[in-house]
């Protein structure tokens, strides 16, 4: 057996430079993991304030298209505030590409300045 092989508790052979990294790996596994559900738990939150403040929206009842504008732009600003404003850090969080993500930040004219998150949300159309 070579110099470079330790072995783990449970009796697993493994590199010095290896088990580095898959230790590192899973607390970032583990961190955005966390991270993900304190963002989960703060929209559904925000989500469930919204729906008890919400007016009666009469016969028009809820548009999809512009619910589910709302709650990615919600999902959208709180990763880029989790980030401070890091659209690379933000997109990996959403798990999207920053290419999907700039266009999304585009098309919602979010904007992150000092931390501060602008949006303006777009107008559905009809089909």
């Amino acid at each position: 057996m070579s110099s470079a092989m330790n072995w783990r508790p449970e009796g697993q052979p493994t590199s010095d430079g290896v088990s580095a990294v898959i230790h590192l790996q899973e607390a970032s596994l583990d961190n955005r993991i966390e991270t993900l559900r304190e963002i989960a738990s703060t929209l559904l939150e925000k989500l469930e304030s919204l729906q008890s403040a919400r007016p009666d929206r009469g016969e028009g009842g809820v548009k999809l298209c512009d619910e589910v504008q709302r709650f990615e732009i919600d999902l959208i600003r709180s990763a880029l505030d989790r980030t401070g404003g890091n659209q690379v850090r933000a997109a990996r969080l959403l798990g999207v590409k920053p290419t999907t993500l700039n266009a999304k930040l585009k098309r919602y004219k979010i904007s992150f300045i000092s931390r501060e998150v602008k949006a303006e949300p777009l107008s559905c159309r009809t089909t």
